[in-house]
């Protein structure tokens, strides 16, 4: 790791973009819905050093050599973290590619040295995270004294938290939060409990082809069942501490108990075990397909 990510609570805090040009303006549009203080330096008030005292973040944006030679030491008598605008070797952060989803938000950087490798990464990451994301996310902050007193047990909770996240909870969080919310209240006063499932994935023939839904679900699965040629769809997708099974261990016995207990199951294979997935039914077990798009 070559640069360490860091967040920076923009709340009360005054930054200063200096320049003028696209680059200036591309600045003042990232942070114009932030809570921060945008303070905008033109022309040679940005050689002044008083134009840049109280700062807490500082951008230089200009591209004529003489405005940057003399704005940046009159920058850095504030002391603040400094920004120059595609001069990575004369700044002391990168600004990375962001998904903002209000309070959450995703960063991607390369150090400052591929910046349109960082946008495509983006574009990638954006496509995953639900516009609902920061709705649900302020909820969830809101409702935390609340969760952490109705399931004190850390594992229970952790498996709450994904039900809601994947359940009507996040579907309501985008268009009517008011509804999400009565949907949380009603879920932690209803002594929730853990329900599993069992979800079928259908891997399509190139990895990078697997749908949205099947990636999400992969994020969100407490075991994941698949063969050797999956390797690189879990690699991408799955999550880090998720138990795997193969294939040939995933019994539809095996695989009622897990749900039963609450466990959520993703099977991977180039197609879905009509006949497991009816077992697993008629067992009772809460079961979903997911197959590939045409063409995948």
């Amino acid at each position: 790791m070559e640069s360490f990510p860091a967040f920076y609570p923009l709340k009360g805090l005054r930054v200063v973009i200096a320049g003028e040009g696209e680059g200036a303006e591309a600045k003042a549009r990232l942070l114009s819905g932030s809570p921060a203080e945008v303070v905008r330096v033109r022309g040679e008030a940005a050689f002044d050093p008083d134009a840049y005292t109280g700062a807490g973040l500082i951008f230089v944006a200009s591209y004529d050599p003489d405005v940057i030679a003399a704005a940046v030491p009159a920058a850095r008598s504030a002391g603040a973290p400094l920004n120059v605008v595609d001069h990575p070797e004369l700044s002391d952060f990168h600004t990375p590619a962001i998904v903002d989803r209000g309070p959450v938000v995703a960063a991607i950087g390369t150090s400052g040295g591929a910046p349109l490798m960082a946008a495509l990464l983006r574009a990638e990451i954006e496509a995953r995270i639900p516009a609902g994301a920061g709705p649900i996310a302020t909820l969830l902050g809101e409702r935390r004294e609340a969760l952490r007193r109705a399931f004190p047990d850390l594992p229970l909770r952790r498996a709450f938290l994904r039900a809601v996240l994947a359940g009507p909870v996040a579907e309501a969080a985008t268009d009517d939060p008011a509804l999400a919310a009565q949907r949380l209240d009603a879920a932690i006063a209803g002594g929730w409990s853990a329900v599993g499932k069992v979800t079928f994935i259908a891997a399509p023939a190139e990895p990078d082809l697997i749908s949205v839904r099947a990636a999400r679900t992969l994020n969100f699965a407490d075991i994941v069942v698949a063969g050797e040629e999956s390797a690189a769809i879990l690699a991408a997708h799955a999550r880090r501490d998720a138990e795997h099974w193969a294939l040939d261990a995933a019994t539809a016995d095996a695989l009622a108990d897990q749900a039963a207990a609450g466990r959520l199951v993703a099977v991977v294979d180039r197609g879905i075990d009509e006949a497991l997935a009816e077992r697993l039914a008629g067992a009772g077990a809460t079961v979903e397909r997911l197959a590939p798009a045409p063409g995948a």
